[in-house]
């Protein structure tokens, strides 16, 4: 068996499109959608993760706003900028860079954020309506993940999900998400992590594995059930070469996979433009 391929790549230029269609009908009603970014320091990853954030704005009409900090940055002065973002009428949704340089306060800096304008939709407010079953701002990562599998034809619903991972950007989140009754959803979650025993146990019992564990090729063929759905969220660097948490020969077991790159990585962008579309459409109510 060779798995059929989940390509966030292709689904993502169609949601970007869409975006551009809708946002210039915003700008024709004289609505400039924009997007911040608060970047502290030289970072390269960093550095490059918002420059192509502004090359998707560029694609698709959106503003972006940047503000480039330089890395001895004080807490009051990125306070400053935060407060600034926050009643600044052109942004409508904007992120904090992570990692901050040592000695900056991230979580003091993550809370100060209008939670309308949390454009990760990882505000402790916006986490919380998720919990209570009325998400509002989605988290990117797992959006995309779930509107790839919807596109792909992949439901959820009375589903074994069992989730590699219980970090705040994708897994505690995707938990959340994907057990909720609405389309698409409805399944039964297992969470799991690397400090779990046994884990190739629950694996194997899975109808749907997302790895989202940041540990390159943990999840290997011997450990996924013919024909389950894979998806690989996690990745790490081995030398320059970025590692997906699904080892490679998964493909060969599983029914549907993402590819090393290309999968979900894309769609996170995505929806991160979809979020800042939906905080402009707000921005008019």
């Amino acid at each position: 068996m060779t798995a059929k391929i989940l390509n966030g790549e292709v689904l993502a230029q169609q949601i970007r499109d869409d975006i551009a269609i809708e946002v210039a009908s915003l700008r024709r009603n004289g609505v400039i959608p924009g997007l911040g970014t608060i970047l502290v320091g030289d970072d390269p990853p960093s550095s490059r993760y918002v420059a192509m954030k502004h090359e998707d704005c560029a694609e698709v009409g959106i503003e972006s706003i940047h503000e480039h900090l330089p890395a001895d940055t004080t807490q009051e002065q990125l306070m400053a900028v935060v407060d600034r973002f926050n009643s600044d009428p052109r942004v409508h949704a904007y992120l904090i860079q992570l990692p901050l340089p040592k000695g900056l306060n991230e979580e003091e800096a993550l809370l100060a954020v209008n939670p309308v304008k949390d454009v990760d939709g990882l505000h402790p407010v916006n986490l919380g309506m998720l919990v209570m079953g009325k998400p509002r701002v989605l988290p990117c990562t797992p959006a995309g993940i779930l509107e790839l599998l919807a596109a792909n034809g992949i439901d959820l619903d009375g589903k074994h999900v069992v989730i590699v991972g219980r970090g705040l950007t994708i897994g505690r989140p995707l938990a959340l998400l994907a057990a909720l009754k609405r389309p698409g959803c409805n399944a039964a979650v297992t969470v799991v992590h690397t400090g779990v025993r046994h884990m190739e146990e629950y694996l194997r019992r899975a109808d749907v594995i997302i790895a989202a564990a940041g540990h390159g090729g943990l999840v290997k063929p011997d450990m996924v059930k013919p024909g389950a759905v894979v998806v690989g969220a996690g990745t790490s660097w081995e030398g320059r070469r970025l590692i997906s948490d699904v080892d490679e020969g998964v493909s060969e077991v599983a029914g549907w996979i993402t590819p090393r790159i290309g999968g979900v990585g894309p769609m996170t962008r995505a929806m991160l433009l979809r979020n800042a579309l939906e905080a402009a459409r707000h921005s008019t109510r």
